[in-house]
Order: structure tokens, then sequence, then C-alpha cells
């Protein structure tokens, strides 16, 4: 028995209980989940095939199963959207190591029932968020009507986060983008690069048509083809094509191997242009909210353009000047020579976002400070910033902290947007991260996080309210925070492991947990 899309959709979302979208089932036969025909023109599903791949699907059983049953499902927001967890602010700008706003909901949120008995943070409230990220506590907190503060070591991280929560005028926002666009738009057309693209496009749809058919990638899952082999060989065909293409346009591909920065080292020389020619533009508007906006479109821009594989995007391996076999697509697929399409697509999709967001946005104040977390006065650096702010902080106190510090040897914070600061010139602080990659997970290093996270929160206790709640997302796989509560004269009342789902990581399909620690003044009495 075939089901077409929408057949197919509509049985998943009964068998599920939840809405599967014609775009989800897409999603699995793009990437030979399940099998599918084209009929007449038509996508066609077999039952037998949805069947075999749905019912894999109870995981709340096989991740209770692999992890415990002290597993809190409902944490898992298993059936909340991707749309909403990347909602209106949220994907402004890809981060790494995120936690979503629903998280931020369930232990902020006074208005549902979550806590029958307990409640930890009213409207008005001020929540800090001493590890801010890409600030998604703040965001949240203003739209629950909660003040909050963020303080974050990296510059960049703290450009985002304030960006995200900024007050803009859109009308003004929109005709700069539009302005910015048409001018690149000439700028690009001078170089050749459009007619080359096209060209190069309509070649590649025709090879990969040939060579990449529908069911190349559930022939890959079942072992019929040796997909890196083939991958390599059809590559290498394609590359007489390609090279043909780029010497009849003169496109330059020659990128430095000498180089330290890393805007020389990874982006094609007429990428580079362009992006030094928006930067430039943007640099002339003198409205600073609007000039900060068009930075981070710019930025989120040329991350998606550097010059590397699909695969490769969230940890880069080497610069790619030529076409490749993609596993991510399972097709040969180009590196990018224009930022034009990027820019375009995110202005629209940013100024969409801070409108969404506008919309939902209470009056209250929120603010990322940059600094060091173990040492950093909070009132004398908001007092710079904020003065109006400061006030109410030094009258009510912070009620509590919801954070997720790093996790030990997993990330270098400031390498993953070093384009970024390449570009923008913000100064780093690498050396001062707490746990980064770089230093690994060894005992030293270990020792080195335990004390760098609990001299922070004893260093924010200066600021919080005496009957205090902090709340603390993180997979302590190596039982560290039981100490270092104990550091920072704090104690542990309460733990709530959650498991996380849609991970962006290759193993994303392995059951992972992390813990929600619920801490408070050592001594306090529940």
């Amino acid at each position: 028995m075939f089901l077409t899309l929408k057949q197919a959709s509509q049985w998943a979302s009964e068998l599920l209980n939840k809405n599967v979208t014609t775009a989800n089932i897409s999603y699995l036969i793009q990437y030979g989940q399940v099998e599918s025909v084209v009929d007449n023109g038509k996508t066609l599903i077999p039952l037998q095939s949805l069947e075999n791949y749905y019912s894999h699907t109870n995981r709340e059983k096989c991740w209770k199963n692999e992890l415990g049953n002290d597993l809190n499902w409902k944490l898992s927001f298993e059936k909340v959207k991707e749309a909403e967890t990347t909602k209106h602010v949220h994907r402004l700008h890809p981060y790494k190591g995120k936690f979503i706003p629903q998280l931020v909901e369930y232990f902020l949120d006074t208005h549902t029932d979550n806590f029958k008995k307990d409640s930890y943070f009213q409207v008005g409230d001020i929540v800090l968020d001493p590890f801010c990220g890409s600030g998604t506590t703040l965001v949240q907190a203003n739209e629950l009507g909660m003040h909050a503060i963020g303080i974050d070591i990296s510059a960049f991280n703290a450009f985002i986060s304030n960006a995200k929560v900024g007050d803009f005028n859109f009308v003004y926002l929109y005709e700069k983008c539009q302005e910015i666009t048409s001018v690149l738009k000439n700028f690009v057309a001078t170089s050749g690069i459009v007619e080359f693209e096209s060209k190069l496009a309509d070649s590649l749809v025709d090879f990969n048509s040939k060579y990449f058919p529908i069911s190349f990638k559930r022939q890959v899952r079942m072992g019929e083809i040796d997909q890196k082999q083939y991958g390599f060989e059809k590559e290498n065909k394609f590359l007489d094509t390609y090279h043909q293409l780029v010497a009849e346009y003169q496109i330059d591909i020659q990128m430095p191997t000498d180089s330290s920065r890393f805007m020389k080292q990874w982006y094609l020389p007429g990428v580079r242009s362009e992006i030094d020619f928006v930067y430039n533009r943007i640099r002339k508007i003198e409205d600073k909210s609007t000039q900060h906006a068009l930075m981070l479109i710019l930025s989120r821009t040329i991350r998606s353009c550097r010059a590397t594989t699909h695969a490769d995007l969230g940890t880069l391996r080497k610069p790619v000047t030529t076409t490749y076999y993609c596993r991510k697509h399972g097709k040969v697929c180009k590196p990018l020579f224009s930022i034009l399409g990027w820019w375009n697509r995110y202005c629209k999709d940013s100024i969409d976002r801070w409108i969404e967001f506008s919309k939902l946005k209470t009056n209250t104040f929120q603010q990322c400070l940059t600094g060091d977390s173990r040492t950093i006065d909070i009132i004398a650096m908001l007092r710079q910033t904020t003065p109006q702010f400061t006030e109410i902080v030094k009258k009510q106190k912070i009620r509590g902290i919801f954070t997720s510090p790093p996790y030990v040897g997993l990330i270098n914070y400031h390498e993953q947007h070093a384009y970024a600061y390449d570009l923008f010139g913000f100064k780093r602080l690498d050396e001062l991260e707490i746990g980064p990659l770089f230093r690994g997970r060894g005992r030293e290093a270990r020792e080195s996080y335990i004390q760098g996270v609990a001299e922070v929160f004893k260093n924010c206790k200066r600021f919080l309210a005496k009957d205090y709640d902090v709340f603390i997302v993180a997979n302590d796989k190596f039982n560290m925070y039981p100490t270092i509560a104990e550091i920072a004269g704090m104690h542990i009342v309460n733990q709530h492991k959650r498991p996380v789902l849609n991970r962006t990581e290759k193993n994303r399909e392995a059951a992972y947990s992390e813990t929600i620690f619920h801490m408070k003044e050592k001594g306090h009495i529940e």
C-alpha cells in the first residue's frame, strides 16, 4: 500500500498524537529514513516503510531503559515543534550549546501548572545568567515580564544577546537593508559571479539528477552503495566541468596558505570583497541600534558563507575551493561564491523575527555585560550602561539565577565565532574561558572547571536576594556539581534529569540527558 505525502503526514500524526507535516515526511525521504517512489510526478511512500521507521519512535521507553527511570520525560518537550524551539529571535544567529526557550519558561513561568506548590519567580523579579551565551534567558525573562542580567566573557556573545532584546525602528532598518542589498547587487553584477553560479548550478542539477537519484540515500543506508567510494568518484568526475567554468569566467579561487587571519583563510577572494563592501556600508550608518542589527545580520550571513562543506559548518576542517561530494545532502555541492543570496534572505528573516518578538516584549530591562563572572561588579558595570536598571537592582536585589555553564572540554566559545572577532575587531579573552575545549577533560581541567564555576556563583551571591534560587543546566558526567555547590556555599535541593532531543551533533540519535540542578544557600531549610 502506498500513501501520498499528505496521507503519510496524517497517518503519522494519528500514530504519534501530534502534528507531523508533509515537510517532516519529505525530510525523512530526503535523508533516506523512509523509502519513496515517483509515479506520474507524484511522490508515494510505502506504508510498510513508514511503519518500520515509526516502530522505533517510542523514545521515552527506549531512553528510560538506557538512561534510567528517573528521566523526566515531560522536560523533553517532545511535542514542541522546531518552529517553537527556535521561535522569533532565538534563531537570529547560530550558536553552539544553547538550551531551548521552553526549558527557561518551565522554571520561570508562574502562570503554568508546572509547580503546584512552589513558585520561584514572579513578574517584576530580576533573573541573572552569569553564562549568558546567546541570551536565551534574557529573551524569555522579557516575555515573562521579568528583568534580566546576563554576563559573558565573550564580547560577541554579549553582542548577540543585546541585539536580540534591542529596540529598533523597523521601517528605517528595512530601508537600510534594501539600500545595502541594492548596492550589493550592483557590486556583484560587475564580477561575473551571477552568470558563473547560474551555469554551475544548472550543470550540478543535471549531474546530480543522473548520478544521485532520489533512491541514492536509501541505497546507501541499505549498504547497496559504498558512499565514500562512490561519492569520491563522482566528485572527481564533475571537477573538469567546474574548472572549465572557473577558467571561462575568471573566478579567483586562490586561498592564502600563510595568513593567520580567519577572514583570509576561510573565504574565497570574491566573497571577502563582498563582505568588506557591506561592512563598510554598515559602518557609515549613524543610528547605533540599526548599525548593530545590520552587523548581526552580516555576521549570520558570513557564517553561512565560509569556504567549507555543508557537513563541516559546525566544526571547520579545511577550506574548500571546489565542488565536492556532500555527505549531508547526498550529492555534489559547491562552495559559496557570493554572500548576496544569504544576505538578502537573512535581512528579511531577521526583521520578521524582531517584529514577532516586539509583539511579545514587556516593559522590562535586559542587559548582557561583557566580563568575567568570577570577579565582575554587576552594579558598577550596569551603572555604565543602564543607570535606571541599576537602581532597580540595588533596591530589590536579584531574585535568582537560571544558567547553563560551559560543559568541560567541549567548545571553544571564542573560536566558534572567530569570523566575527576578525571582522568586527572584538577583543578575544580565550584564556579566561571556563572549561574550554583546548584544555581537555583531564583531572587538572576538571579541577580548574570546578573552581572556576564555584567562583562564579560565590561572586554572584553578593548581588542575590537572601532567599535566592539557582537553577543550573548541565550534563554532569564527571559528578562535579556537588563539589561546586559545596565550594560556593550552596547545597542541591533538587535535581531534574531531562532527555535532550533533536541535538545537532552527528550522534544526535544517541540517548543523552542533562540535569537541572536546583541550589539554595547552604543551611537553608526547604
